[in-house]
């Protein structure tokens, strides 16, 4: 049997198939003649309007209402069809050749995050900017090394024109925001960092963003997936940026998906944005107005999971497994792994980044671990393009999403064995 740690979905045993199937079944039983003469809300087999129903969006707001005590707008919301879709979406809406004049990815970062900036047409204007916990020569207060952000933002900004036109007018949706630069965050129980950056990193972030005309593009996807080790949710930055007196447009989207907190095969996710204005200009993409919002009858059946209060049990679950197994992966580490090695995450999400310290090349203990059928996620996989780190010398990421508890000792154990044989000095 494989051991794979690199696989970053919940184990199949805890997806909710039957609880889905009902609510298809219900969702699909129901005439919707209210909807007939409705342009804000569309039948679940119909196309859908371009942000998404009306009705669904305000039980998605109520929801993230109650879970960050606070107000949501259903009018600022955009459905998208999951996350990795949102991104492209947002790059599309939001960026441009000529205006956008580099984007910024925090590193490490998710490992399929560049061919999307690749697409949109970045290659060659992608700069990496250090998570600070897992960056030796940083000496940065924040989570993220924003003066090194700030320094490349003073550079590129020499490239741009006097009175440079960041919002222009399209002939057929009206004005359009265009933003000089972006930068994309995952600032809770961060992917693959297993970091939770503070109040003060967020905040300073969204001054930067305001003074250089960024875009900060967060992906919000694990914020429901914590432990109970955190109190309570820390601000998202959209509500940061909302409180504090925002641009016309704003600096931040929040980028969120069911994948992680109900299950990744709905292909169903929303964007939350400071007012309507760039909500609109979200759901206002070419393939969007084509044939309306991507994610039509998963909406349905996600909105019935929230009203029924499914979708709490389900996230509950989930948490409660992460949990042990994260518990189980700490304790297996600490005592199989060299004394040296530091451990990220273990709060909330998915995944921990583990470093072993020292003058070694891990990438060669991942590939005799291949061999006995244990699959480590090198830290190669989570460099931004152009802009490397090395992060596969001494770096992996583990997921616990998909491995049950006894898998992930085993293959620790298996990992202690491999490391004790070729680098026998880590444990002297």
């Amino acid at each position: 049997m494989t051991i794979n740690f690199f696989k970053g979905h919940p184990t199949k045993r805890l997806f909710p198939a039957k609880v889905i199937a009902e609510s298809y079944t219900k969702v699909l039983s129901r005439s919707y003649d209210e909807y007939e003469n409705d342009v804000d809300n569309q039948h679940p087999l119909a196309y859908g309007t371009d942000p998404g129903n009306l009705l669904v969006r305000k039980s998605i707001g109520k929801w993230n209402s109650d879970f960050y005590s606070r107000p949501v707008d259903p009018d600022s919301i955009n459905l998208t069809a999951g996350a990795s879709y949102g991104i492209a979406n947002i790059l599309s809406a939001c960026t441009s050749h000529d205006i956008t004049k580099q984007a910024f990815i925090v590193t490490p970062t998710y490992f399929l995050i560049n061919g999307a900036f690749i697409d949109a047409g970045f290659e060659g204007k992608l700069t990496a900017i250090d998570e600070c916990e897992n960056s030796p020569n940083s000496t940065s207060k924040y989570d993220i090394d924003l003066e090194y952000l700030e320094s490349k933002l003073i550079h590129f900004s020499k490239d741009i024109p006097p009175n440079d036109p960041s919002v222009v007018d399209d002939p057929e949706r009206g004005k359009w925001k265009l933003y000089r630069f972006v930068i994309y965050i995952v600032p809770t129980f961060s992917n693959p960092g297993g970091m939770l950056y503070s109040v003060e990193t967020r905040t300073k972030l969204i001054e930067l963003a305001r003074k250089y005309d960024m875009l900060i593009v967060s992906d919000d996807v694990y914020d429901m997936l914590n432990y109970g080790t955190v109190s309570k949710p820390i601000p998202k930055l959209i509500h940061l940026d909302i409180d504090s007196n925002p641009t016309p447009y704003g600096n931040v989207i929040s980028n969120c998906t069911f994948s992680k907190i109900i299950a990744p095969g709905l292909r169903l996710g929303w964007q939350e944005t400071v007012n309507k204005s760039l909500a609109l200009q979200l759901s206002s993409t070419g393939a969007n107005r084509s044939g309306g919002t991507p994610g039509q009858l998963a909406s349905f059946v996600v909105q019935d999971l929230i009203d029924t209060g499914e979708i709490d049990t389900i996230i509950a679950n989930f948490k409660s497994t992460y949990k042990a197994r994260s518990d189980a992966l700490v304790k297996a580490a600490r005592e199989i792994l060299p004394a040296s090695t530091k451990i990220h995450g273990g709060d909330g999400g998915y995944f921990f980044w583990i470093t072993i310290p020292g003058d070694i090349d891990h990438d060669q203990v991942v590939e005799q671990l291949s061999k006995q059928g244990v699959i480590l996620a090198s830290g190669k996989h989570f460099e931004v393009l152009g802009d490397e780190r090395f992060w596969g010398k001494n770096c992996v990421r583990l997921c616990v999403s998909y491995l049950e508890t006894a898998d992930i000792i085993a293959g620790i154990e298996k990992w202690g064995q491999v490391l004790k044989q070729t680098y026998p000095q880590l444990y002297t």
